[in-house]
């Protein structure tokens, strides 16, 4: 969600519609399709790692509007809306939560509007922005009438910030999002890695970045240390997203544990 090249061009795989068709839904064209299937056929894990972020989504909101008593959200890369989306999780357990959507593709913004609608007691907006472009989230109209920046907000990078291409690129944009937020806000992020690849395997995701055929830049997890300096990192730390305060805690690596890590930590 972070370049505006294939905005309004159904011929270019983005990668709200790709996950959207990993995710078993309908709100995709062809050239998602193609993408999609040319990245699983490589890495075979490739849908069960979409599918286990969602699932890490859920918990760590789940944590947020429970334990950490976050009342408000800000959902940068929001997506295609799917079951038990930000606004739902939150809402379920604290009806007043307050939630930010933001994403760069119209479809997603559409299909937000028209699905994703707020309890009662709640709000919810939907800010059509990029998280290449910090201050222009933060100073948006829509955000400030729903988020008070003066109490805690909870900053969800849900699989997100690995389309910032290059070392060091993520940083400084996570950095802005997060200065001038209040004490006790927290960051949530899930990131692909190939850390936990083989040789042969890392070695074909980078020929496919490379080419271009694969928009998803991995870090390692020194480098996703590094974009939560400053903050407080919540047990467990930083983990494989499959292994995010989860109940039933896997025995074998799985296909899906190879894809990403995940981390949540709070600004103290």
């Amino acid at each position: 969600m972070t370049g505006d090249s294939s905005r309004l061009n159904t011929d270019v795989p983005h990668p709200a519609r790709r996950y959207n068709y990993w995710l078993g839904g309908k709100d995709h064209f062809a050239a998602d399709r193609a993408s999609g299937d040319e990245i699983e056929k490589a890495f075979p894990g490739a849908r069960l790692a979409v599918r286990a972020n969602r699932d890490a989504l859920g918990r760590m909101v789940t944590y947020l509007a429970g334990e950490a008593g976050v009342r408000q959200f800000l959902d940068i890369g929001t997506g295609l809306p799917t079951a038990d989306n930000t606004h739902e999780v939150a809402q379920r357990i604290a009806p007043d939560s307050r939630v930010v959507y933001v994403d760069n593709d119209p479809l997603v913004l559409t299909h937000a509007r028209a699905l994703l609608t707020s309890s009662p007691q709640g709000r919810t907006a939907y800010i059509e922005a990029d998280l290449n472009d910090p201050e222009a989230i933060l100073d948006h109209p829509q955000l400030r009438e729903v988020l008070d920046l003066g109490k805690p907000v909870a900053v969800m990078l849900i699989a997100v910030a690995h389309f910032v291409h290059g070392a060091g690129a993520a940083k400084p944009l996570i950095d802005a999002l997060l200065a001038p937020l209040a004490p006790g806000s927290h960051l949530a992020l899930t990131h692909a890695t190939t850390d936990l690849m083989t040789p042969e395997d890392r070695q074909a995701y980078m020929k496919l970045l490379e080419s271009g055929r694969l928009d998803v830049w991995p870090r390692d997890q020194q480098e996703i240390a590094r974009l939560f300096e400053g903050m407080e990192l919540v047990e467990p730390g930083i983990v494989v997203g499959t292994r995010w305060r989860r109940a039933d805690q896997p025995g074998d690596l799985a296909p899906a544990d190879a894809g990403f890590w995940a981390a949540l930590a709070r600004k103290p």
